[in-house]
């Protein structure tokens, strides 16, 4: 056997010479065992830090959805609370019902009298968008200059 490691050792060159023959001291194979098990329990406690962050990403998602439930809960009950109050039936039945309180007067208007007094809203369908010829890189200029100046589109 050691003359299979000679001939071995004699094709390469003196610097890896000396190191392969370094390795037949039982201190430098000991020390290059250290390393490698030193790597593996490194390499074992990387595998359990990235295990443990993706443990804590799904914690951390399912705490904000059981925070997000327990809001909802909290605006139900609001809401169940505002629907067994004495206002809401009083704005219910004054809507559906047409009821008023004792002592008020009902006026009713005709809708035409009360179209005559509306301001008309242009409608978006008689408008149509002009898309700008200009380049997109152009557009975007223009709109960071009319931000920084306060101008209006």
């Amino acid at each position: 056997m050691d003359e299979k490691i000679n001939k071995l050792v004699k094709k390469y060159t003196p610097y890896v010479r000396a190191y392969i023959l370094s390795l037949r001291d039982i201190r430098n194979l000991g020390m290059l065992i250290v390393v490698i098990i030193v790597l593996l329990v490194t390499w074992s406690g990387i595998k359990s830090v990235q295990t443990n962050y993706g443990l804590e990403k799904q914690i951390t998602k399912l705490q904000q959805q059981n925070d997000l439930t327990k809001l909802q809960n909290e605006n139900q009950a609001l809401n169940n609370a505002y629907y067994q109050s004495s206002q809401y039936r009083e704005v219910t039945a004054r809507e559906n019902f047409g009821l008023s309180a004792p002592g008020e007067t009902e006026l009713l208007v005709p809708k035409e009298v009360a179209l005559a007094h509306t301001v008309k809203q242009p409608s978006d369908s008689q408008q149509p968008t002009e898309i700008p010829s200009q380049p997109f890189w152009q557009r975007n200029f223009q709109a960071w200059l009319n931000f920084f100046l306060h101008r209006s589109n």
